[in-house]
């Protein structure tokens, strides 16, 4: 028996990849670690070559400058960092009635504070990075760059500062980074990931999410001999305790809960004051009872500034004052200059800090420009007084703190310093402030700031205390408030949640059509938004009006080729090519390529976008002949313009490699992907979003050519890497969960891939409805493994199911809808139900043939399953002269060794063995048998079954000769 070819186009993969991409006028640029920076040659030539300088590297300055105890701790960390580079500093959980959970103040920072200062010269390079948010980060690894390459830094973004930083650690091993107060693990994510040559040592009070990051030492309380021993070198120092005061020491230390920033205050308070420990300790009134739990962090604290705000402010009432203002900042390099308008003049502004830090509530930065203060001592002093004392001032001094409002290339730096003041203002909001205009526009001014960075996406908080405030203050529908809405939702857009993002682009347009009427320039970028927002749902139904609507309007007001026009026209044209009418994508790309080239020159980046689109235009129409040549000119142009490995060269190049993979030509493509995929992890590392495209469509390519040894194993990792980097159920990462089960599928490990599918099935009705393309595309694909694997009770109604929801969401005609007809068709045929199959067949093929043409592949994989379903009703007379046509045209389109050619012609021959005709059907397995080893090697599937169909004919013909 003969094995024909298996039916085509039972599984429908979405790579998630190659999105040709509407360009957007949204406000939303970019989400977590999604921007692209490529250095420029003399910048990377820098971080490649540039040595440490002596004395080089940031370490912060201890508050009380007093470190006791902790080397079984400081031992076990050295064993960890040197056995698996990175290590988390985390508090313990609650586990009996002694330990501190919660807030901080256990002496993290203090213990990776000691051991970088140990281990100092076992290091190249030091350097401590606050780690609150994504953008501290970001922060402090751009001052890498400004320590040993400030001739760069100079005139960079934080961005660019942060990526020359990332550049220079992973070309110069031996390094040990500080990431101090981690707020959430994932945000190391990408620098674990990304940098393997130094060692990562983290502090956080988080004690979960570090399991696929770094291994966790919790950290509790000091033993009470060691807290004793803390207390009398910061009450007694340079002199050795009595044995009255060491138990007095013990006495406190064991009412202060072995804290070390309580322990730390106390000290410091006992030796400024003069006061013997024993009256100290019965004045806080914190002696617990035999079955009393231990004092919370902020009572203790609390109850020891009852006695050291009083002392402060009879020494010096200036530095209570700023240190209530200083609650309200960032705790980590408040710059003296940021502090300056709230004292008279330097010189008390010096003096109040000073006494500050007497008292060990701050620590000076190493070069003593700024101050650092506790978060424990923050959160004691914002919540003990309900008058919300230093707010104003706070508000005040980083009002005060603005740089011009006209940007200045300058600025960047300023800004950075900044910025995490600005968030800390917006994040400790009181419930019950009073709205401000002046805080609005703080908030305004930091968040366009980060817009004009392109890392909208970490703008949400600032946007949504902005708009609260606009609201309260200017109405609902001020203009100002509107803006304030419009950017927010553009925010959540930019952040993936388009749950809260749609709503309020809805709201916004309404206000903007009532407000300045239906064509001011707001109202078309708020339609157009709202539109590409729909778009990004999957909701074609409403996108698509919407352009159109907008493009419009565009005309009229604007003109033809006015830019924002011609966008309009791209984005309409992109929509039309996503709901698969590529009668009108086409030429609309066309259109607005022509005007691009007039109105902006041939080489202008948004041109260069439009032949790009156009060409991935011609390869969803099958008309690769145009479709190459054109995707060939936009990659030279732009290494021309660009250079190598710009990040839109890189995608020219990635569409390229995508276009000769769908042409057949696997030996131009996988090549090409290769060489993208390797320049993405050169100009981006390891695990950037685009670089996780570009392996998973690498492993697409593998699997193609038959090659699955290689294709697993990279969607394997892929999927693993988008589940550290995007999350569990973020729409990339489905896309891999699913084509790794069609790997599993294409290999015949159905118990791998059926559960697999599944999965994805149900993560995307959660996550995306049970409507959006993507979860029909899961559906159908989760029908065709259960008819692989024989169940075709199962199968059948899923893929009707389907069906049924295609044509309801997407049209009759769509050509996701006529696939789903066609996979129908086909289990009818496998269950043997040919009355139904063959009818649907012929329909099928006949929308093939009117939606994409005679010619299209579809229409010639439509026809190829026409004739096999004639041939296995045993309709000879119909099913050969079809599969003959199929071929020719699969020669003309494809050329002779594209492998749905190659399919043809052992279909042909196996329909003509079947009819008895081996003359003609033994040469065909010999023409397809040699031209498969030489294409898809000698171990593909339809290689092998080809070598078994062609020796069951000789088989065949033998004995006909014998008889």
């Amino acid at each position: 028996m003969s094995v024909p070819a298996p039916r085509e186009s039972a599984r429908v993969n979405v790579s998630g990849d190659r999105p040709i991409g509407a360009e957007s006028v949204q406000v939303a640029l970019s989400g977590d670690h999604a921007q692209v920076t490529v250095l420029p040659e003399q910048a990377a030539h820098w971080a490649r070559t540039v040595e440490v300088p002596t004395g080089a590297g940031f370490l912060p300055e201890s508050a009380s400058g007093v470190f006791v105890g902790r080397e079984e701790e400081l031992t076990s960390l050295r064993r960890m960092l040197t056995g698996e580079g990175a290590a988390a500093v985390v508090q313990p959980r609650r586990t009996s009635a002694r330990a501190i959970s919660g807030l901080g103040g256990v002496g993290k920072s203090a213990l990776a504070l000691r051991y970088a200062h140990r281990y100092r010269d076992s290091y190249t390079l030091v350097w401590w990075v606050s780690a609150e948010s994504p953008e501290t980060i970001v922060s402090g690894l751009g001052r890498i760059t400004e320590q040993l390459c400030p001739q760069w830094a100079r005139g960079c973004g934080p961005v660019e500062r942060a990526a020359w930083a990332i550049a220079w650690l992973q070309a110069h091993p031996g390094w040990l980074l500080v990431f101090d107060n981690v707020e959430d693990p994932s945000h190391l994510r990408p620098y674990l990931g990304t940098l393997s040559g130094g060692h990562h040592l983290a502090t956080s009070r988080r004690a979960t999410g570090w399991h696929a990051l770094a291994p966790v030492m919790p950290l509790g309380t000091l033993p009470p001999d060691e807290a004793t021993g803390l207390l009398c070198s910061l009450a007694f120092p340079g002199q050795t305790a009595t044995a009255e005061q060491r138990e007095a020491a013990w006495q406190l230390a064991e009412d202060l809960g072995c804290l070390p920033l309580a322990l730390e205050q106390a000290g410091a308070y006992a030796y400024r004051t003069g006061i013997d420990l024993d009256t100290y300790r019965r004045s806080l009134d914190l002696v617990l009872d035999d079955n009393r739990d231990a004092p919370s962090p902020e009572r203790t604290i609390a109850r020891i500034w009852d006695h050291t705000l009083t002392a402060l402010n009879a020494r010096d009432p200036l530095a209570v004052t700023l240190l209530h203002a200083m609650a309200w900042l960032a705790p980590d390099g408040i710059p003296r200059a940021l502090l300056a308008p709230l004292a008279p003049h330097p010189l008390a502004l010096a003096n109040a800090l000073g006494e500050l830090h007497a008292y060990n509530m701050v620590a000076f930065t190493p070069d003593r420009q700024g101050v650092s203060v506790h978060r424990l001592v923050q959160t004691v002093l914002r919540n003990r007084d309900p008058q919300a004392l230093g707010r104003a001032e706070a508000e005040q001094a980083v009002r005060h703190a603005l740089p011009p409002s006209n940007a200045q290339p300058d600025d960047t730096i300023y800004w950075e310093r900044l910025l995490p003041h600005v968030h800390a203002l917006s994040d400790t909001t009181p419930l019950n402030a009073t709205a401000s205009i002046e805080t609005a526009d703080t908030y305004e001014r930091a968040a366009q700031y980060l817009h004009r960075q392109g890392r909208d996406a970490h703008t949400t908080n600032l946007r949504e205390h902005t708009l609260a405030q606009r609201v309260e203050v200017l109405g609902d529908t001020h203009t100002a408030t509107l803006a304030s809405r419009h950017n927010l939702a553009g925010a959540y857009a930019s952040a993936g949640d388009l749950g809260r993002a749609i709503p309020l682009f809805e709201t916004t347009l309404t206000q903007w059509v009532e407000v300045l009427g239906e064509t001011h320039p707001y109202t078309f970028h708020s339609r157009n938004n709202l539109a590409y927002a729909y778009q990004s749902a999957g909701d074609l139904g409403r996108a698509i009006p919407l352009y159109e609507t907008t493009l419009a309007q565009r005309v009229k007001a604007l003109g033809k080729t006015h830019p924002n026009t011609l966008t309009s026209r791209n984005n309409l044209a992109y929509a039309y090519q996503t709901a698969g009418d590529l009668v009108r994508a086409i030429p609309l790309f066309e259109t607005t390529l022509a005007q691009r080239v007039e109105v902006l020159g041939d080489a202008h980046p948004y041109t260069l976008t439009s032949r790009n689109n156009l060409a991935g235009a011609y390869e969803s129409a099958g008309d690769l002949g145009r479709a190459i040549p054109l995707f060939e000119t936009s990659l030279a142009q732009r290494v021309e313009v660009m250079g190598e490995t710009h990040p839109d060269t890189l995608a020219s190049r990635h569409n390229l490699a995508g276009a000769y993979a769908s042409a057949g030509d696997l030996g131009r493509a996988i090549p090409l992907f290769e060489t993208t995929l390797a320049q993405w992890v050169e100009v981006m590392g390891e695990t950037h979003p685009d670089t996780l495209t570009s392996r998973h469509n690498l492993a697409g390519a593998y699997e193609s050519a038959g090659d699955l040894v290689r294709a697993i194993p990279l969607f394997e990792t892929t999927l693993a890497q988008r589940v550290e980097v995007l999350g569990d159920t973020h729409p990339d990462t489905l896309t891999s969960r699913n084509n790794l089960a069609g790997a599993y599928a294409s290999a015949g490990d159905l118990g791998r891939a059926i559960p697999l599918f599944e999965t994805t099935l149900a993560q995307r009705v959660e996550v995306l409805g049970d409507t959006h393309p993507h979860t029909l595309t899961s559906r159908n694909n989760l029908a065709g493994v259960y008819e692989s694997s024989g169940d075709l009770g199962r199968a059948i109604p899923l893929f009707e199911t389907t069906l049924a929801q295609r044509v309801k969401v997407m049209g009759d005609t769509h050509p996701d809808t006529l696939i789903s007809r066609n996979n129908l068709a086909g289990v009818y045929e496998s269950a043997g139900d040919l009355v139904r199959a063959i009818p649907l067949f012929e329909t099928t093929l006949a929308q093939w043939v009117e939606v994409v043409g005679d010619t299209h592949p579809y229409t010639l994989v439509g026809r190829n399953n026409l004739a096999g379903a004639y041939e296995s009703a045993g309709d000879l007379g119909r099913a050969i002269p079809l599969y003959e046509t199929t071929l020719a045209q699969r020669l003309e389109v494809l050329g002779d060794t594209h492998p749905h050619t190659l399919t043809s012609r052992n279909n042909l021959a196996y329909a003509y063995q079947s009819a008895g005709d081996l003359v003609r059907a033994i040469p065909l397995f010999e023409t397809t048998l040699a031209q498969q080893l030489k294409v898809l090697g000698d171990t593909h599937p339809d290689t092998l079954a080809s070598r078994h169909n062609l020796a069951h004919a000789l088989e065949a013909a033998k004995s006909d000769q014998q008889s």
